[in-house]
C-alpha cells in the first residue's frame, strides 16, 4: 500500500492508474477507523481497480467549541486497517497542505445545509463540502463512498455532485451497527459504559417510529412524540431534534409518502450522537 500527504504525488500516482484504464474509488474519512469505515473501503475494493482512502481531520467543519483538537487520531493504526481492507493509496495531507496560508475559498450549498445538523452546527457543511470538493479535484475518482449514518451529508454530497456536474458516482453504504444496534461512531471513545447503555435506546426508538408508521399512523407529530417518550425512557433527555424529511431532498415530510428519512440527534455528556432510518411506507422497505 502507498501513502502520501503530497497532492502532487497523489495526482501522479492516480494518473498512472488512469493511464492503465483503471477505475478509481475514493473513501473520504477523518480516520479513527471502526467497522463502518472499513465496510466502505471493502466495498470500494470490490468495485474499483484502485482505492484511495483520505485521512484528514478537517478543521473547516468544526466550530471553535467542538472537538477538533481532541478528535481521535491514530494514523499508523488507520493505515494498517486500511491496507488490510483493500486500500491501495492513503492520502493523509496536513492542514497546511489543504488550507495554505491565506486560504479563503469555500463551498456554498443552500437551504439543505441549514436544517437538521446544519441548524445545530451552522458552519459544518460549508467545511464538509469544501474538503470533499477538494478531494474530488485532487483524486478525480470514478466512484466515491459515503455512509448513510451521516444521512444529511450523503444527501448534500449527492446534490453537489449532480449540480456541479462532477463525473463521479456517489455510492451510499448502509449503517454498520454493533450487537446492540448502536450505529458505530469514532466519538464512542468519549462515552462511559453507562452512557453507552443509554445509547442503545437511540436505535430502539427509531425502530419504534418505523413500527408506528407501518401500523398505519400517518401523523408524524404523534410519531415524533412517541419516539421522544422512548428516548426519555432510556435516559436520553437532551434531544436536539427528531425529524421527518423526504429522501433525498430533505424537504419536510408531513405524511408517509415515498421515501422518508427519520433522523435524530441526542447529547450524552459532551458528545452528540446521530442516527437515522430511511423507510418507504408505500412499499414496506
Amino acid at each position: 500500500m502507498l501513502k502520501s500527504g503530497s497532492i502532487k504525488r497523489v495526482r501522479k500516482l492516480i494518473g498512472e492508474q488512469k493511464a492503465k484504464g483503471h477505475t478509481i474509488g475514493l473513501v473520504p474519512t477523518m480516520g479513527a477507523f471502526h467497522k463502518g469505515h472499513l465496510s466502505l473501503i471493502e466495498k470500494a475494493a470490490k468495485e474499483c481497480d484502485f482505492v484511495v482512502v483520505s485521512i484528514f481531520v478537517n478543521p473547516a467543519q468544526f466550530a471553535p467549541t467542538e472537538d477538533y483538537h481532541i478528535y481521535p487520531r491514530d494514523l499508523n493504526r488507520d493505515c494498517r486497517l486500511a491496507e488490510e481492507s483493500g486500500t491501495d493509496l492513503v492520502f493523509a495531507p496536513s492542514a497546511e497542505t489543504i488550507y495554505p496560508n491565506g486560504y479563503s475559498t469555500y463551498m456554498e450549498i443552500g437551504e439543505i445545509a441549514n436544517i437538521l445538523e446544519g441548524k445545530v452546527r451552522p458552519s459544518h457543511f460549508r467545511g464538509v463540502t469544501t474538503i470533499v470538493a477538494k478531494l474530488f479535484n485532487i483524486v478525480q475518482p470514478d466512484k466515491a463512498y459515503f455512509g448513510q449514518k451521516d444521512a444529511q451529508q450523503l444527501a448534500i454530497i449527492t446534490k453537489m455532485v449532480r449540480e456541479l456536474n462532477y463525473p463521479i458516482k456517489v455510492i451510499p453504504c448502509p449503517i454498520v451497527r454493533d450487537e446492540n444496534g448502536i450505529a458505530l461512531s469514532s466519538r464512542h471513545k468519549y462515552l462511559t459504559p453507562p452512557q453507552m447503555k443509554k445509547a442503545i435506546g437511540i436505535y430502539i426508538s427509531l425502530k419504534e417510529g418505523v413500527k408506528l408508521i407501518r401500523s398505519g399512523i400517518s401523523d408524524f407529530g404523534s410519531v415524533r412524540s412517541l419516539i421522544i417518550d422512548m428516548l426519555n425512557k432510556y435516559g436520553l433527555k437532551r434531544i436536539d431534534y427528531v425529524s421527518f424529511n423526504k429522501w433525498d431532498s430533505l424537504e419536510p415530510a408531513l405524511k408517509p409518502d415515498g421515501k422518508v428519512l427519520i433522523s435524530l440527534a441526542v447529547k450524552l455528556g459532551n458528545t452528540r450522537l446521530i442516527d437515522n432510518i430511511i423507510i418507504n411506507p408505500d412499499t414496506g422497505l
